[in-house]
């Protein structure tokens, strides 16, 4: 049996590392992020050494028994001569004891990857695919067509500086956040779609090209090492941060970040950003399905993750469960060996089961001492989220992605907007921040636009209908769109069971469904992290497993 290890490792890919396992017919055995491991956000400059022995681990294979490791970055021109071996490399980037044999190291190209991770994630057989982030080696933007059994084609590319990523970054800082918190920025901006902003256009769309309006700078292609890429993203953010500057006439906002819906210059920098988003990524996968000359589009790259841009472009449209960086893990994987067989679009729950050996805490079971058990009875279940109580399910393999999709999630009837200010402060967010709506396919008919398969993983804003509105008025925001995930049989049980007895019970069968997860902390991992995390929220209950744990003296309800 071949076995490949894919990974997003460091020195270049610094955040989000990731480790995925896949077997010589390009099968899927395990993939996780390095951050639900070790609990450390975005496990910034770590090595996935969690995530790929959790791989193994998963496969009962050592780590000699590893034939490729392929890397979704080209390091040797991001980093020339720093490693004198595959070997040395090896050590730095991953940390497995290999043995004697080193396994083949394979470079990826960062672009590739996420083109990869895409379309054989999908049920598509031939697509375009648009890869749109921050930058790879030497692009921030490229068009490919791929088909089963093909190579797959490199049919454009924008230079890396001409990035919507450092455009969106920029107005992401302008605002206090963090670049890797850029949802806040787009949670921000539907303020201002729902007031009806104007706001000044930052790209010049041409017939088969853009301009941004910050002008991209000279750069050494195919040769840019790493250090002259971060100089030119500190360059060319900085220019952008100016623009802002001078379209909101401040330097930074005037409210604090929980305020900043009281903020109109606030508002107005995200929803500008927003829009140059839209609107250039709008055009771009119109060229796409213009140059490979079919309809079906795959997306990915971190600016895949901005689902109120993906919700306005037309189907048929793919984005996979890892459309971020730790999804190149994945991709680089698939480029070394395709799949032989793809039945449909990728299941994302391929990460640890909740009662999986924990690396972190060790072996046992996880301390429930106080807490009060019984065996889960899905009607006790929905009766508790009738009774409007809000609680948290950890159950099977955890799902990959940002996105918590029923298997890691806080779950409540969204029926009233009290519901939404009362998970954010459960999860001690802002409460200007939305949440996403989880039913049945057959239900989300009637609630909001229809997808296809962005509500498979929750990628894409849709638009809620006058029901929608009113039966889950907790998940809509303040633009009317929700993100929605429409859940299929048994995919997440003991979410599917809730919404299917809240049906019988002539209750509107859809639920509120966001991360479990405190603030800073990545999603839970493993039942210590999920019992961990039930205690220090105020949460009402814990599915873990075929258990539902309550904490003693709460009599239901909302407090």
């Amino acid at each position: 049996m071949t076995w490949i290890l894919g990974v997003n490792a460091p020195p270049a890919g610094w955040h989000d590392s990731a480790a995925c396992l896949i077997d010589g017919n390009g099968e899927i055995v395990a993939f996780s992020e390095e951050e639900r491991c070790n609990r450390r956000r975005h496990s910034l400059y770590r090595k996935p050494l969690g995530a790929a022995r959790f791989c193994l681990e998963q496969a009962g294979i050592s780590a000699a028994d590893i034939d490729v490791v392929a890397l979704g970055w080209d390091s040797e021109q991001l980093y020339p001569r720093r490693f004198a071996t595959d070997a040395e490399f090896l050590a730095y980037a991953v940390g497995l004891d290999f043995g004697e044999r080193t396994p083949e190291v394979v470079r990826v190209p960062h672009h590739q990857a996420h083109a990869a991770s895409s379309f054989y994630a999908s049920p598509f057989s031939r697509a375009g695919v648009l890869v749109v982030d921050g930058h790879g080696e030497n692009e921030s933007s490229t068009i490919w067509t791929y088909e089963d059994g093909a190579e797959p084609r490199l049919e454009r590319t924008w230079q890396r500086t001409a990035s919507l990523g450092y455009a969106y970054d920029a107005a992401s800082t302008w605002l206090g956040f963090s670049f890797l918190n850029a949802g806040k920025t787009m949670g921000l901006a539907a303020y201002g779609r729902a007031a009806g902003l104007d706001v000044e256009s930052l790209v010049d769309i041409r017939a088969d090209d853009f301009r941004l309006a910050v002008e991209p700078l000279a750069e050494s292609t195919g040769h840019a090492t790493a250090d002259e890429i971060k100089e030119q993203y500190d360059t060319t953010v900085a220019r952008w941060r100016e623009r802002y500057t001078r379209i909101a006439g401040a330097a930074a906002p005037s409210a604090p970040e929980e305020a900043l819906t009281d903020d109109p210059r606030a508002i107005l920098v995200a929803y500008t950003a927003q829009r140059l988003i839209e609107e250039t990524v709008s055009h771009l996968a119109a060229l796409t399905r213009k140059t490979s000359g079919v309809e079906q589009l795959c997306m990915s790259g971190g600016v895949a993750l901005n689902c109120s841009t993906n919700g306005t472009l037309p189907g048929p449209l793919y984005v996979p469960p890892v459309p971020h960086d730790a999804g190149v893990a994945l991709g680089a994987a698939w480029t070394v060996r395709p799949p032989k067989r793809r039945t449909g679009a990728l299941s994302p729950y391929l990460g640890t089961d909740i009662h999986g050996y924990d690396h972190t805490n060790g072996p046992g079971r996880p301390d429930t001492s106080g807490l009060l058990r019984s065996d889960l009875d899905t009607d006790e279940l929905t009766a508790l989220l009738i009774d409007g109580q809000v609680g948290a399910v950890a159950q099977g393999r955890a799902e990959v992605g940002p996105r918590a999709l029923c298997r890691r999630s806080i779950i409540a009837v969204p029926d009233t907007a009290a519901v939404h200010a009362r998970v954010n402060s459960i999860k001690n967010r802002e409460q200007w921040r939305p949440f996403a709506g989880v039913t049945r396919p057959d239900y989300g008919a009637l609630l909001w636009e229809q997808q296809e398969h962005l509500s498979r993983y929750m990628l894409g804003a849709a638009r809620a209908t006058e029901l929608g509105r009113g039966v889950a008025p907790g998940v809509v925001h303040v633009d009317g769109t929700t993100r929605p995930q429409v859940l299929h049989g048994d995919e997440a049980p003991a979410v599917g069971a809730a919404l299917d007895g809240l049906r019988r019970d002539g209750v509107p069968p859809v639920l509120l469904n966001t991360s479990f997860n405190d603030k800073g902390e990545p999603v839970v991992n493993t039942a210590a992290d999920a019992v961990r995390a039930f205690r220090s929220m105020d949460l009402d209950f814990l599915v873990l497993g075929d258990e539902l744990y309550r904490k003693p003296n709460r009599t239901g309800g909302p407090n």
